[in-house]
């Protein structure tokens, strides 16, 4: 009998099922075929002393299986892309190998024979199935304007709510759940799968669940400009960075946070440190509130804009480095004007129709 080949090697690491789904491919093709066309394209990727060993025997297992893999030998010789690719590092080879297969074989077709057919479906059937497996189940980009918030409910049942000036673009494939947020904020109450996992991608930062409640923060302006911010309410969720910043003793780029739990992140330091957030401060957006600590005026003025009109002016360098804490309410920038003057050494002065807050004469 025919030795059954074993399924080519990946440059992507597999689950179960994803490995039982292509050995079912594979399954369906001749087995004398599939072992010789699979052979031939492992030692393009090189073989291990034990691998050729194997090699050998199963040649010198059946006269058949030689016949087989020189046949399929000679076609690799004679189509044209053979030698059309510029040389590639040994992880790559394969993956090459298959996808020239996937491209010529329409134009080759006609001058093909059975064999030849099988050999460019085996070795064009991990590409193919990686990418039938790549290929999204459903798709959808959602939108927020400004002072706008919404909610969605997702196919599986996951909900996401959408923060002012916040766009999320959700993709779900057949062995995982995207959301990648390239602005704005969200929280994220997700559907416990554990053969789909949840990822949201944002900036620089990975946020990867099963099922949980969580909020991410990715804004060019007001708190945490230019950071990505995590918030875990509910369950656990893996955080990592692609940052490229070396990790020291205080940095690294991945963390696990649980409920309560928060950091902040960026491209060129990498994970902050995990802070106590609390999971009151972290609905405070979803209520319209926002808490400031010890927080530059500027920086507060900025997050309020993120909401509405905001009508205040400061010119003084000194004046929007003035530190204000406090909790707010984001509809309410009227009441948040008044209280400027108790809280900080300024002054309201208006001109034509413009407020400007300036430093208080002494």
């Amino acid at each position: 009998m025919p030795h059954r080949p074993t399924p080519p090697s990946s440059p992507h690491r597999l689950h179960t099922d994803e490995a039982d789904e292509h050995s079912a491919f594979m399954a369906q093709q001749d087995p004398l075929d599939a072992a010789a066309a699979d052979w031939l394209v492992r030692r393009q990727d090189g073989l291990t002393p034990e691998e050729e060993r194997q090699f050998q025997l199963w040649l010198a297992a059946d006269d058949r299986h030689a016949q087989a893999f020189q046949q399929f030998e000679r076609l690799w010789q004679r189509l044209p892309t053979t030698s059309a690719l510029p040389p590639a590092p040994v992880k790559q080879k394969v993956a090459q190998s298959r996808w020239r297969f996937g491209e010529t074989l329409n134009a080759w077709l006609p001058q093909l024979s059975a064999a030849a057919i099988a050999f460019a479906m085996v070795s064009g059937g991990w590409w193919g199935w990686e990418q039938w497996r790549d290929t999204p189940t459903f798709t959808e980009s959602y939108a927020t304007v400004r002072g706008q918030q919404k909610k969605i409910r997702l196919p599986d049942g996951s909900q996401l709510w959408l923060d002012t000036t916040t766009r999320a673009e959700v993709t779900y494939y057949r062995d995982r759940r995207e959301v990648k947020l390239p602005e704005g904020q969200a929280q994220f109450a997700v559907q416990p799968d554990p053969d789909h996992p949840f990822t949201v991608l944002a900036g620089a930062v990975r946020v990867t669940v099963v099922g949980t409640r969580f909020s991410v923060r990715n804004t060019r302006s007001g708190l945490h400009e230019g950071d990505v911010g995590v918030v875990v309410e509910q369950g656990h969720v893996r955080v990592a960075t692609s940052s490229k910043a070396p990790a020291s003793a205080h940095q690294s780029s991945m963390a696990d946070l649980t409920a309560g739990q928060s950091l902040v992140a960026n491209a060129m330091n990498g994970l902050g440190p995990v802070q106590q957030e609390g999971t009151v401060q972290a609905a405070l957006w979803r209520e319209g509130r926002v808490n400031f600590d010890n927080t530059p005026l500027a920086v507060a003025l900025a997050e309020f804009a993120r909401y509405s009109d905001v009508r205040l002016l400061v010119r003084d360098p000194q004046v929007a480095a003035l530190r204000i804490s406090g909790s707010f309410d984001l509809r309410r920038l009227d009441a948040f004007e008044r209280a400027l003057p108790q809280v900080l050494p300024v002054r309201l002065h208006n001109a034509d129709g413009v407020t400007e807050i300036v430093a208080s004469r002494i």
